[in-house]
């Protein structure tokens, strides 16, 4: 085992493909994939699960995954001490729901530990997509929430796709709102309350199902409803269309202005909003990193 295979395996789960990784490291496919072959028959172990769709990692792959990026993370901070080295671009990606703490956290972390090179991915997508993001390690941690009524149908998937569920915190149901809306002078709204407004809810794309949808109490009718693909669209019209919609009440004013507030929404629901990463995987130090800047986002 080297230390180049390490970080093979490394660039082979950033991108998600083989021939992606071959052309990022200036090699081609076939000595990469030997490269692997080696690698696994000498520690008897699959590291990369082949298939018609391309390759994943398997559950011992997760597993090494971890011990070879902090491996690699410490031979290169020994490069740098003793031979000048410049260090190698570093990688981190998340895939989330769309939450403006999420956003706020990851400025935190560009700004600590952004080095002069780095190839970092934020991805706003669907509830469904953050899993197989996730699952194929296009993203190394996933951001989504539970509740009573999507845990069983969620879970399911997760358990699948060897993937756990950490919890950040648990959150009462707010609405967002502009300032403007009759609403805001209320201290607490209802249902019944928003019936003459607009609904906008996040569209979910192929998996519309109701356990995908970003918004709890997702399967009650409305009388005006909009569905978006991102999250300053939804602003946009919060404010223009005086809409509403349903969230954690966690709000980042920095990033998103005092246009919209949170309003408690009278209902016994609660959000349980987590993230999700391999479950014998090893968070990198990115990784680690972007979990604490999420916990103090929250605070």
């Amino acid at each position: 085992m080297t230390l180049q295979q390490l970080k093979y395996v490394i660039e082979i789960a950033n991108r998600g493909s083989m021939n992606e990784a071959a052309k990022r490291l200036f090699i081609s496919q076939p000595s990469l994939s030997n490269a692997i072959k080696d690698l696994e028959e000498e520690l008897r172990i699959t590291i990369f699960e082949r298939t018609n769709k391309g390759i994943s990692l398997s559950k011992e792959g997760a597993e090494f995954l971890g011990y070879a990026r902090q491996v690699v993370e410490q031979a290169e901070l020994l490069e740098g001490r003793y031979l000048n080295a410049k260090p190698s671009p570093q990688h981190f990606s998340v895939s989330t729901q769309h939450y403006a703490f999420a956003v706020n956290a990851f400025v935190n972390l560009v700004q600590e530990y952004g080095q002069e090179e780095y190839e970092l991915a934020l991805r706003e997508t669907k509830t469904y997509e953050i899993i197989q993001d996730v699952k194929t390690l296009r993203s190394e941690i996933g951001i989504l929430y539970l509740n009573e009524f999507n845990a069983k149908v969620i879970n399911r998937l997760l358990k699948d796709a060897g993937l756990h569920f950490n919890s950040l915190f648990t959150a009462r149901p707010h609405v967002f709102i502009s300032i403007h809306n009759p609403l805001a002078k209320q201290s607490i709204v209802t249902i019944d309350d928003l019936q003459n407004y607009p609904y906008l809810s996040f569209e979910q794309g192929e998996y519309n199902s109701f356990h995908f949808s970003e918004e709890i109490l997702s399967t009650l009718s409305h009388k005006k409803s909009i569905r978006v693909n991102d999250r300053a669209t939804l602003f946009n019209l919060l404010i223009g269309l005086n809409g509403y919609t349903i969230s954690t009440g966690v709000l980042c004013a920095d990033l998103n202005g005092n246009e919209i507030i949170p309003v408690p929404l009278d209902c016994d629901e609660t959000i349980n909003v987590g993230w999700i990463s391999h479950k014998n995987a090893t968070l990198s130090k990115l990784g680690a990193a972007y979990i604490e800047a999420l916990q103090e986002a929250i605070s």
